[in-house]
C-alpha cells in the first residue's frame, strides 16, 4: 500500500491514510515522524527550522479582529522569511469569561473571510494551526476548519455552529463545506453537521478507512467501498459536537494540549516561541516599572499603579524590574494575579527583569509575567524575607495552579515549591521522546493529559528547603525565558535599544542601591559617629553636628526607601540620641539613661537593615549576620578614626584656635605634678569667667591662672562669670554667677 499523507507541511502529527502500497506505509511513517517530530525538528545547526508565534482571538469575530488577523499573519510571514524559517501561526480561539452567549454570535461574512484568508495563498508559506483550549460554539468553527491543524483540550467542545442562527441557507453551506474541503482535515459532511443540528451523519468503516457521509450519501459509498460497520455520529435534531478526545480518536485533529508548553512541544518549538506578541500588531511602547526591596501592600500599589497608568498612556510592553527578597505572601499573589488576569496579552506584553534577586514570593510575581530574564547569577525562589505558614502556602499553592499554571502556561510545580518546602518535584520524560524534560510534582503529573507518557526521574528539590535556581540555571528548568548580562543587553535582547521610554535605573535608583549596600552604609555610620564625637569635643562650631546629622539622614533615607526601615527604626534611633544626650549634658555619668540610649541606636540600625526582627530561616540569619558585621565594622572604624582625629583636629589650622590643644611633653608633665601637689580650697567663693563651654567641665579663668572646672551638671557658655563652689582636690566644681551677685 503507497502511504498517502493528508497534510501541510507535516508541523505536529501527520495525519496518514494508507492505500494498497501497504509495505511502504511503516517506512514513509518512519521518516515522517523524523522529520516533523521535534527531535528531527531540532536536527539543523543553528536550531529549529520553524519558528511560532500566537494571536489570541477573542469572540465572537468582529471587523477588527479580521484587521488584527491580517496583520499579525502578514508581519509574522515577513519576519520568519528573514529569519530564514517556516512560520507557524497558531490561533487561539478565547472566550471571555461570562460572555458565553455573546461568543457564539460570530457573524458569518466575517468568520468566513477569516476562514478565507487563513487557507488562502497569502499564508501559504506558512503552517496555520487552531488552538481550541475551551469550548467554542457559533461560526467561529470556520477558523478552526481552516487551519492545517487543529489542536483542542480534551474536553474542550467545537460545534453548533449555526446555533446564533433562525434558518441556515445554502450560502452557509457551501461556505463551510469549501473551507473543510480545502483543508481536509475535518470531512465536510462532519463540517456541515456541525453547522446544521437537522443533518444526520453517518461514521462508516470500510476496508480502507473510515469515511463520513449523511444517509444519501451512504448507498453512493457501497458502490465504492465494502461497508464493515456504520454508526451514527451526529444524529439529526440534535446538536453536533466534538470534544478533543472524540476528534482525536477520529483523527479530525492533530493531537491534543491543554497549554502552550504541550502544544509547543507537539509542534517541535521552544515554549517561548508559542507566545502573544503585540508587537505583530504594533510596534513596543515600552516602559519600566521597579519593583525593589521587601514585597508590602504599599509597594504593590504603587507597582500596580504604574502599569495601569502606563497602560491606558498606550504603553504595550512592561518590564517589571525585580530586585527584592519577598517579604508579603498575600500582596505578591494579589501583584501576580494581576500580571495574569487583569492584563490582555494580546495587547501588553509583560517581562520580568531580575538583576540581583527575586527571592520566595517575589518569585511568584516574576513568573506570572510573560517572560522572565534574569542576570546569570541572579536568584530566582528560595528563602527570602518571610517565613509562610501551613495555610498561607496551600492558600498560595492554589492561587499559583491558576495565575501561573493556567494563565500562564508553565508548570506549577516548581514556582510552588518556592514556596512549600515540603513539595516534592521530579523531572520527568516522556517515553517516546526521551530527550524532552518537564519538571512535577506527583499532582501535576496525574493531572497531565497522557500521564502514562511520561516517566518520572530523580528529585529535582531538596526536602525541607525552598526550591532556589540562579539565571545560569533557570533556563535548564524552563522557569527563564532569557539570561542576559545587563540592561543594555536586555533591550536589545528585545529590540529596545532607541526606546526612550524604557529607561534603565535613575541616579536616585543607584545612589539608593549605592548607599544600602554594605560598605557604603558603614562609612556612612563611621561618619556620623565621629563628626558627633567631634562635635561633643569643640561644641558650639556646628560643624560636626551638621555632617553627623547628614550621615545618618543619608542612612536611614536609603534604608527607607530601600523598604527595610520605617518610622519605628527612625523614632528608635531618635529617641536613643535623646538619652544619650540627657546622660551627657543634664545628668553627668554613666547610667540608664547612657545604656539604654546606646541600646536604642544599635538596636536601630540593626532593623533598619533587615525587615525581620528574630530570624527565622538561612537567608534570615545571613541578613542578620551582615547587619551585626555593619555595626562592628562601624565601632572599630569610628575608634580608629576618632584616635586619628583626636591627634590631628587640635593642630588642624582651621580649628585649632576653636579646639583647646592639650600640653604636651615637658609641658603636661609640670602640669601633671602641679595638679597632684596644689591645694585649691582657697578658690571657694572666688569669681572666675569660662575660656571653653562647661559640657559639663571644660577650662576658666581665675586671675592669671588656667584651670580645669566641673559643673553640677549646667551646661554654660564660654565667657561667662563662675563662682567656685567646692574644692575637691585638684577639682574644682563651679556654678553660674548670678547677675549681681558680690
Amino acid at each position: 500500500m503507497v502511504g498517502t499523507v493528508d497534510k501541510s507541511d507535516g508541523i505536529g502529527r501527520s495525519r496518514l491514510r494508507f492505500s494498497p502500497w501497504w509495505l511502504a506505509g511503516p517506512v514513509f511513517l518512519a521518516v515522517a515522524w523524523w522529520s516533523f517530530s521535534p527531535l528531527g525538528a531540532g536536527a539543523e545547526a543553528d536550531g529549529l527550522k520553524h519558528v511560532g508565534w500566537v494571536l489570541r482571538i477573542e469572540l465572537p469575530i468582529k471587523d477588527q479582529t479580521l484587521d488584527r488577523l491580517r496583520r499579525f499573519a502578514l508581519r509574522a510571514v515577513e519576519k520568519a522569511r528573514a529569519q530564514g524559517k517556516r512560520p507557524v501561526l497558531v490561533f487561539e480561539l478565547v472566550v471571555p469569561p461570562g460572555q458565553e452567549e455573546a461568543a457564539a454570535a460570530s457573524d458569518f461574512g466575517r468568520s468566513y473571510d477569516a476562514a478565507n484568508f487563513i487557507s488562502g495563498p497569502r499564508l501559504s508559506e506558512a503552517t496555520t494551526v487552531a488552538y481550541v483550549p475551551q469550548s467554542i460554539r457559533g461560526h467561529a468553527v470556520l477558523l478552526v476548519l481552516a487551519c492545517d491543524e487543529i489542536v483542542m483540550a480534551p474536553n474542550a467542545q467545537i460545534g453548533l455552529a449555526g446555533a446564533a442562527e433562525k434558518t441556515i441557507g445554502p450560502v452557509m453551506e457551501a461556505g463551510y463545506k469549501e473551507i473543510a474541503e480545502r483543508r481536509k482535515r475535518i470531512p465536510a459532511a462532519v463540517a456541515l453537521g456541525l453547522l446544521d443540528p437537522r443533518r444526520k451523519v453517518l461514521e462508516v468503516e470500510t476496508e480502507v478507512s473510515p469515511e463520513y457521509v449523511t444517509p444519501e450519501g451512504l448507498e453512493a459509498l457501497r458502490k465504492q467501498r465494502t461497508i464493515i460497520s456504520t454508526k451514527v455520529l451526529f444524529e439529526a435534531g440534535q446538536p453536533g459536537q466534538l470534544t478533543g478526545r472524540e476528534a482525536r480518536q477520529r483523527d479530525f485533529i492533530s493531537f491534543m494540549a491543554s497549554d502552550y508548553r504541550d502544544l509547543a512541544r507537539q509542534l517541535g518549538l521552544p515554549p517561548e516561541a508559542l507566545e502573544v506578541d503585540p508587537a505583530f500588531s504594533e510596534d513596543y511602547r515600552a516602559v519600566r516599572v521597579p519593583l525593589k526591596g521587601p514585597i508590602t501592600s504599599k509597594a504593590v500599589r504603587k507597582a500596580q499603579r504604574m502599569i495601569e497608568d502606563s497602560v491606558r498612556d498606550g504603553a504595550n510592553f512592561i518590564c517589571l524590574a525585580i530586585d527584592s527578597p519577598g517579604g508579603s505572601l498575600e500582596d505578591s499573589l494579589q501583584l501576580a494575579s494581576f500580571l495574569a488576569y487583569d492584563l490582555d496579552p494580546s495587547e501588553v506584553r509583560t517581562v520580568a527583569y531580575v538583576k540581583s534577586e527575586a527571592r520566595a514570593d517575589a518569585a511568584i510575581v516574576a513568573l506570572a509575567c510573560d517572560h522572565v530574564v534574569l542576570h546569570p547569577l541572579a536568584v530566582l525562589g528560595g528563602e527570602g524575607d518571610a517565613v509562610f505558614d501551613r495555610r498561607d502556602i496551600e492558600e498560595a499553592r492554589r492561587a499559583i495552579r491558576q495565575a501561573i499554571g493556567q494563565r500562564k502556561a508553565r508548570s506549577w510545580s516548581l514556582p510552588s515549591a518556592m514556596i512549600d518546602p515540603d513539595l516534592e518535584v521530579y523531572r520527568c520524560t516522556r517515553v517516546d521522546e526521551p530527550g524532552y524534560a518537564e519538571y512535577f510534582c506527583d499532582e501535576e503529573l496525574a493531572e497531565q493529559i497522557e500521564p502514562d507518557q511520561w516517566k518520572r526521574g530523580p528529585a529535582v528539590t531538596v526536602p525541607g528547603k525552598p526550591f532556589e535556581v540562579t539565571g545560569q540555571e533557570a533556563t535548564e528548568y524552563w522557569l527563564a525565558t532569557h539570561v542576559v548580562d545587563s540592561f543594555m543587553a536586555f533591550k536589545e535582547r528585545y529590540g529596545l535599544e532607541d526606546d526612550p521610554a524604557l529607561l534603565g535605573p535613575s541616579w536616585a535608583d543607584e545612589l539608593i542601591d549605592a548607599l544600602a549596600s554594605g560598605k557604603l552604609a558603614v562609612i556612612l555610620l563611621v561618619i556620623g559617629v565621629v563628626a558627633a564625637y567631634a562635635e561633643l569635643q569643640a561644641p558650639g562650631i556646628g560643624v560636626g553636628g551638621f555632617v553627623a546629622t547628614i550621615c545618618f539622614l543619608l542612612f536611614f533615607w536609603s534604608r527607607f526607601l530601600g523598604g527595610t526601615a520605617g518610622w519605628l527604626e527612625v523614632l528608635l534611633f531618635a529617641a536613643g540620641v535623646v538619652c544619650l544626650l540627657l546622660e551627657v549634658f543634664v545628668i553627668p555619668g554613666f547610667g540608664i539613661f547612657g545604656v539604654g540610649g546606646a541600646i536604642l541606636v544599635l538596636v536601630s540600625i540593626v532593623l533598619a537593615s533587615q525587615t525581620f526582627v528574630r530570624p527565622q530561616n538561612e537567608y534570615q540569619w545571613e541578613q542578620f549576620q551582615n547587619s551585626l558585621l555593619v555595626l562592628l565594622a562601624t565601632a572599630v572604624g569610628s575608634l580608629v578614626v576618632g584616635v586619628l582625629l583626636n591627634r590631628w583636629l587640635p593642630k588642624a589650622p582651621l580649628v585649632s584656635g576653636m579646639v583647646l590643644r592639650p600640653p604636651e611633653g615637658e609641658e603636661a608633665e609640670r602640669q601633671r605634678q602641679r595638679e597632684s601637689l596644689v591645694d585649691y580650697s582657697h578658690l571657694v567663693g572666688q569669681r572666675g569667667t569660662t575660656t571653653t563651654p562647661l559640657l559639663p567641665s571644660g577650662k576658666a579663668m581665675f586671675g592669671d591662672q588656667l584651670l580645669d572646672v566641673i559643673t553640677d551638671g549646667d551646661l554654660i557658655p564660654r565667657d561667662h562669670e563662675v563662682v567656685v563652689v567646692e574644692v575637691h582636690g585638684n577639682k574644682i566644681l563651679v556654678r553660674a554667677a548670678e547677675e549681681g551677685e558680690a
